[in-house]
């Protein structure tokens, strides 16, 4: 059987709890569009398209239903992450954008879903109108392009719009339409898509006296969104030309950082004057640049200011001209150095009567201004037989200098200096010193250079540490010059602690601050050829263990049980470090409830509870401990109710009974009102919007609710047209629950002039009520009219709208099992005969009068019904 629907229309503000089936419902969803919209097409397959002009507002609001209260998100091109919209409040199912751009349009989707069954998903195309000015452009055929551009020449006139919906062209000369034949030197051709869009093509062939004119394009859309039509003119005379210009600077600019550039381009040639636009390589200019008729101007410019800059100049006629240069950035840096062994000794020792090179290089731009000197302890060194200096090809290894001493003798040793400078002047010069010393090694050579050598330090592999701490990964490195040490993670795809791939080391150590797990692994220490010997680089490797306290779930958790029941507390490891965990304790805030060594042929810990009392309701916390600490489980165990979960889909729930005052039926169920002690009341809380003061009431709820069961409350004078925000808190014997919150808004009724709600007879469902053969009471339909004094006299109207007074009866509910002091309910209608649909007496109900009935004998047993006010309610049928 269909769920029985509780509707009780009450008077007075006091709550009566009705109880009902469930009214859990999955979401279905309706997209309806407001602002300033065109026109909405349904298109095949019932495809809702919604036109609207750019620039007005787009307003989409998705109607929900379901229970409980869909949350509602927007999203557009079938739901891709690109365009998303999400609405800040669950209950704000409004898409709003003001002044619609074209690349919004497109599909939106309204997606609404609570949990109960599939997601409810609608959709609606937006289609955006918009018509951009016409640009004409004048081309000639490039066979017959001479000096003179357009004289006696045929000539072609391009007019491009764009617009949505495709944009309909005409051409003028003057005041004279052109159209296909009206003139033997015209031809029109018909419109042909580029990339630049639809375009209208005018031919004017060898050109005549009157060619030379005002030529207008007009296009239109024909009105639609009332979008105006749009023209442009172009004045084509016999001095009509392409644009030519000229740059008064040289390629490339070479300039100092902070110095000031100033471009300059100027027209040489075009009719209409061309219109001159700066350009950088990435097509935007830099944000201090500063542009003032033909000249683009860079002040204090530097080396990321550095590159192209075009100068562009357009009038419609012929291609667009251009000219660019580029500046170029002085700028030394990264200085370096590296020795070379005798490459024909396959040794890395350097020994005295062996050749030695010693390599300097750094970054130079430009490259070509770079120039290189030596030192030897101070003096300039100049290339000799012994001493050979030369300078790399730029295209093989650029920046770079070498020092060749042939035949290494005690003399040579020495501070040797190598010098880079450009040659502009104007930047600082980089320096970098390689000093050679002698060193006694016994017992048949000396040697001034040691290769270098890497070690770890006996004890620092592996390294333990603890989530956390700060650690030092070393290691040791020897030779002469000491190179520069590279730290990589030895699993290549892994980057360092900072996010490189790669770290420097002047010292050879590596220093990790708050290290974390994930930075466990091996480490490889490598030399650099730089700053050193240039052989193969020597590496260590270092391990680094990181241990960490047990992680564990759940972090935090809420478990609602009402007194009396049975709580089981779980709390898993998933991992740690060391693996081997010691022990756990359980606590209650900070008391011990229970210890021990945790069980190593699992993976949890539990802890029951099992009888709930009120001592028993607090904060519990699980500690499984290792050697680097303990992670904790929370479970916040409470006998607090879940939030109430307000009905939204509440047929008519607003109505008025005087002119400045209008009630509401307010309609909620519970949720999981089983999983805690049984609710005794709800308190009610309400407040006029703006207002701070709120205003308190309790609802007492003599009853056990069930899972799904709509309780009804009614709220009674509130003032027109005001809002009010309501607030409903169930109780129980633990105290408060959790609130929940919704707005109460007034909406002005369909018809005006009636006071009262509508409700429809016409369906099986009468006026939202539907017939449960398994309850406790039915419906009988009685057709005699309401005239006849032995029903209820004066509870409905004389006639229905045809004036039959024929069609007037009544529905009686009687309770099978009642108390004796009650009787029933008695609704009074006045309906009417619509022949012609299939069916005969199809009833529609004019109006409906609830009132009490009087008691009758007792039965043998009695069931809680629900009960109504003395005052009663009148259902006007929408007819």
């Amino acid at each position: 059987m269909d769920p029985v629907i509780c509707v009780v229309g009450l008077l007075a503000l006091l709550v009566e709890g009705i109880r009902c089936q469930g009214v859990y419902a999955p979401p279905t969803v309706r997209i309806i569009h407001s602002g300033h919209a065109c026109n909405v097409e349904e298109e095949r397959h019932t495809e809702r398209v919604y036109t609207i002009r750019e620039g007005e507002t787009l307003e989409l609001t998705c109607l929900v239903t379901g229970h409980p209260r869909p949350q509602i998100r927007w999203t557009k091109t079938a739901g891709s992450v690109s365009d998303r919209f999400q609405d800040s409040s669950v209950f704000n199912e409004t898409l709003h954008i003001g002044k619609i751009l074209r690349t919004q349009g497109g599909r939106y989707y309204c997606k609404a879903e609570n949990g109960l069954g599939s997601p409810a998903i609608k959709s609606i195309r937006v289609d955006v109108y918009y018509l951009d000015d016409p640009v004409v452009t004048v081309h000639q055929s490039i066979g017959e392009a001479k000096e003179q551009f357009y004289y006696e020449r045929t000539v072609f006139l391009r007019c491009v719009a764009n617009s949505n919906p495709p944009v309909r062209y005409s051409w003028h000369r003057g005041r004279e339409v052109l159209t296909q034949g009206s003139d033997k030197g015209v031809e029109i051709y018909e419109p042909f898509f580029t990339q630049q869009g639809e375009t209208k093509i005018l031919k004017l062939k060898n050109l005549r006296p009157q060619d030379y004119a005002n030529y207008s394009c007009v296009a239109s859309v024909r009105s639609v969104c009332g979008i105006a039509d749009r023209s442009v003119i172009f004045r084509l005379t016999n001095k009509t030309a392409s644009p030519s210009i000229k740059l008064l600077v040289e390629d490339p600019i070479v300039v100092n950082p902070g110095d000031t550039v100033s471009l300059v381009c100027i027209t040489t040639g075009g009719e209409p004057p061309p219109l001159l636009t700066w350009l950088s390589a990435n097509d935007s200019l830099p944000q201090r640049s500063l542009v003032k008729g033909d000249t683009l101007t860079l002040p204090a410019i530097t080396s990321d200011e550095a590159g192209v800059y075009s100068c562009l100049a357009s009038n419609n006629v012929g291609n667009p001209a251009k000219k660019s240069t580029t500046i170029v950035v002085r700028a030394l840096k990264k200085g370096r150095f590296w020795i070379t062994p005798d490459p024909y000794h396959n040794d890395d020792n350097i020994q005295i009567g062996r050749e030695v090179k010693i390599s300097c290089q750094v970054e130079a731009t430009p490259p070509e201004e770079l120039t290189f000197s030596w030192l030897k302890n101070g003096r300039a060194l100049r290339s000799s037989e012994r001493m050979v200096i030369t300078q790399t090809d730029t295209d093989i290894s650029p920046g770079t200098t070498n020092l060749d001493i042939i035949d290494l003798k005690f003399t040579d040793f020495g501070t040797y200096t190598c010098v880079a400078a450009l040659k502009g002047g104007g930047i600082p010069e980089i320096s970098i010193d390689v000093n050679i010393s002698s060193t006694t090694v016994p017992p048949l050579f000396f040697s001034f250079l040691v290769p270098p050598n890497l070690t770890v330090p006996r004890g620092k592999s592996p390294l333990v540490a603890r989530e956390g701490d700060t650690v030092e990964l070393e290691c040791l490195v020897s030779g002469k010059p000491k190179p520069i040490i590279l730290w990589s993670r030895a699993d290549k795809e892994a980057p360092m602690p900072d996010g490189s791939m790669q770290m420097e080391s002047y010292d050879g150590a590596l220093r990790i601050v708050n290290v974390t797990r994930e930075m466990t692994g091996s480490y490889r220490c490598q030399t650099s050829q730089y700053n050193g010997f240039n052989v193969k680089p020597r590496e260590a490797v270092v391990e680094l263990i990181v241990q960490y306290p047990p992680t564990v779930e759940p972090v935090h958790t809420e478990l609602r049980q009402g007194l009396g029941r049975p709580v089981v507390m779980t709390c898993r490891v998933l991992r740690a470090h060391p693996s081997r965990v010691l022990r756990f304790e359980w606590l209650l805030s900070n008391r011990l409830l229970h210890a021990g060594p945790f069980d190593t042929q699992r993976d949890d810990t539990e802890y029951t509870i099992r009888n709930l009392n009120r001592d028993g309701w607090g904060e519990y916390t699980c500690k499984v401990i290792n050697e680097a600490g303990a992670g904790k489980c929370t479970f916040h165990v409470t006998g607090k109710a879940y939030a109430p979960e307000f009905y939204y889909d509440t047929y008519s729930p607003l109505w008025q009974n005087r002119p400045r005052i209008y009630d509401f039926k307010l309609q909620w169920t519970q949720m999981n009102p089983n999983a805690v002690d049984r609710i005794v009341a709800y308190r009610l809380g309400f407040r006029q919007m703006g207002q701070q003061r709120w205003w308190d009431q309790e609802i007492p709820v003599n009853w056990t609710i069930n899972k799904g069961e709509l309780i009804t409350h009614n709220l009674t004078e509130l003032i027109k047209p005001e809002s009010y925000e309501v607030r409903l808190t169930p109780i129980t014997r633990f105290g408060e629950g959790d609130s929940t919150v919704r707005i109460v808004t007034y909406n002005a009724p369909i018809n005006p002039h009636l006071r009262e709600f509508h409700c429809s007879f016409e369906e099986e469902p009468i006026c939202m009520f539907t017939q449960d053969k398994n309850d406790d009471f039915d419906w009988t339909r009685h057709s005699a009219a309401t005239r006849d004094t032995k029903y209820t006299p004066n509870t409905g109207p004389s006639g229905d709208r045809a004036g039959s007074k024929q069609a007037c009866g009544v529905f009686i509910i009687r309770y099978s099992t009642v108390e004796p002091q009650n009787g029933g309910y008695e609704v009074s209608t006045c309906t009417s005969k619509r022949p012609g649909r299939g069916r005969k007496g199809i009833r529609r109900a004019w109006s409906v009068r609830i009132s009490t009935l009087p008691p009758r004998a007792p039965t043998a047993s009695a069931t809680r019904r629900p009960t109504a006010s003395a005052s009663s309610t009148t259902c006007m049928g929408n007819t």
